[in-house]
């Protein structure tokens, strides 16, 4: 291995670091009281060090983003794959598809819905911005691409697949943050899998022919 390649590796590795820790940080005390040294005492690194790997706190908190639409991602596309499923199939599976995508972190998930409807997007550098659209990007053209194949079949009704992953978008975002708001009330409920489950029946039926 030579000296750029572990050079690179130890700048990932440091990255990784610096992420995981603000993770935990901001899982315990929040957005908003969290800061750039809370941060770099649970990694056990200077201050200053974390500024030569992110140029804010919330590109920091907007980087966290990246892991789970990977995974977005990587589901969506597990669904397009189905070739043998019906399209009431297809439907069930984009739920438990993005139900994964929950489960597999909660937290992120929902600040990453705050993220994209805040003023925190302009304080981002333009990579990671960049980074963070293109996989947005791609999950809602895999969604399109999904009910475009499935209409083929003549079972939904003749619409712009565009338009219809849009709209699975945004039952997906809206009901996970009335959940968050739920639960803000009564920790104790979790309401989201049954309200998937309604959400997702009744929009089958709206677009069945």
């Amino acid at each position: 291995m030579g000296i750029q390649e572990r050079r690179r590796r130890e700048r990932e590795r440091r990255r990784q670091q610096i992420i995981v820790a603000a993770k935990r940080v901001f899982s315990v005390k929040g957005f908003s009281k969290t800061t750039m040294e809370d941060i770099a005492r649970e990694a056990e690194l200077s201050p200053g060090t974390l500024y030569l790997y992110f140029k804010n706190k919330d590109e920091l908190y907007a980087s966290l983003s990246l892991r789970i639409l990977q995974y977005m991602n990587i589901r969506l596309e597990d669904v397009k794959k189905e070739k043998d499923h019906n399209p009431e199939q297809k439907i069930a599976s984009i739920k438990e598809a993005l139900y994964d995508v929950y489960q597999f972190d909660p937290m992120i998930l929902i600040n990453m819905f705050h993220l994209q409807s805040s003023e925190t997007l302009k304080n981002l550098s333009t990579p990671l911005l960049e980074n963070i659209a293109e996989l947005s990007r791609n999950s809602l053209q895999t969604l399109a691409d999904i009910f475009k194949n499935s209409s083929g079949r003549n079972r939904f009704l003749t619409r712009q697949p565009t338009a219809i992953a849009d709209i699975v978008w945004s039952l997906f975002t809206g009901i996970v943050l009335w959940d968050e708001s739920k639960r803000m009330i009564d920790d104790d409920k979790d309401y989201l899998k049954q309200t998937l489950d309604i959400a997702f029946e009744i929009f089958a039926r709206g677009i069945s022919k």
